[in-house]
């Protein structure tokens, strides 16, 4: 009996968050094309699992915690390894430890291995960082190949998100989090405007969701935060009307799908975590032009800076735009 012959292995790493993941994308797909008969193994952590699905350059989906040994379940010899989790030497001695015939990441000076690398650009937009990575080993990445297969939201859900707003309050940290208030307001006044609003977020922002649902004067049902899985978003994102939301992983989402959006960004510029400039018309920007700690624990000054009139305005112009393009 012959073996069947194994491809080789394509290890890529990101153990990362939800916009981490997405920002990604283009470089994935820069790598499956110049790589095209390798499997493309992709460490992330195993909650973001049902989005790996979604993407459709993925052989094999391989979870891992940030910054953790790569686990043991992965025995095949590595002969391409691509480090898109950072500039750091601990995710490139990750990545060195399973012995890959070659390894990408960008330039360290305590990583040997790494020298000839790229070198990091603190500014650079997080998209064109990675794809800039991955030209320099020969891939053509192009860094607009942001949208994702969109899945097919079904049952109650279903009904709950076509063409809603969704209100996302939640993010990471606290310096991120526009107020919940604020939020309450524009699901308020989207909800006299004649739209369907659900309010989005993990489990843990289930409270968070529940307290802007509250103010807002929506019923319970309409709070799906804590209910889906990341496919399970994705497909209420897919059919919604527009999204509100800050400087976190849906906003990226909501690029994926498509579907339009009101950003609100605070202690990070959209020049480095934004939608693509060439989308703005369907992707809206508030940004104070401030400068601050993202990780913070305080809703970071410049967010506050924004008001509710400031996000109505570009709902009017994203609704604007929107209608402009179906003539």
């Amino acid at each position: 009996m012959t073996d069947v012959p194994t491809r080789p292995v394509l290890l890529v790493l990101r153990a990362l968050g939800l916009g981490d993941l997405l920002t990604a994308v283009p470089a994935l797909r820069g790598l499956r094309r110049a790589f095209v008969g390798h499997e493309l193994v992709l460490a992330t952590p195993r909650w973001l699992g049902p989005l790996v699905g979604l993407v459709d350059v993925v052989d094999r989906h391989l979870p891992v915690g940030e910054l953790e040994p790569l686990p043991a379940t992965l025995t095949d010899r590595v002969d391409v390894a691509v480090n898109l989790h950072g500039s750091g030497p601990q995710s490139a001695r990750l990545l060195l430890a399973r012995r890959p015939g070659r390894l990408v990441t960008f330039a360290h000076p305590q990583v040997p291995d790494a020298a000839g690398g790229p070198v990091w650009r603190d500014d650079e937009h997080e998209v064109v960082r990675w794809c800039r990575l991955v030209e320099a080993a020969g891939a053509d990445a192009d860094p607009t190949e942001l949208d994702l297969r969109a899945p097919t939201p079904t049952g109650p859900v279903a009904a709950a998100a076509r063409g809603a707003t969704v209100v996302h309050p939640g993010a990471k940290s606290g310096a991120r989090r526009w107020p919940a208030g604020r939020f309450a307001a524009i699901a308020a006044r989207e909800r006299r405007r004649g739209r369907r609003v659900v309010v989005t977020g993990s489990a843990g922002e289930r409270a968070l969701a529940l307290e802007v649902a509250g103010a807002a004067g929506l019923p319970e049902t309409d709070v799906l935060a804590g209910r889906l899985d990341l496919a399970e978003l994705a497909g209420v994102v897919a059919a919604a009307g527009r999204v509100v939301c800050g400087d976190t992983g849906v906003a990226h989402l909501a690029t994926a799908m498509g579907t339009a959006s009101v950003v609100l960004f605070g202690p990070t510029p959209p020049t480095t975590w934004g939608p693509p400039v060439e989308r703005a018309d369907r992707h809206r920007v508030l940004w104070a032009g401030r400068r601050g700690d993202p990780l913070a624990d305080e809703p970071f000054a410049g967010l506050l800076a924004l008001s509710v009139d400031d996000v109505a305005r570009e709902l009017d112009a994203l609704d604007a735009e929107t209608v402009a393009g179906t003539r």
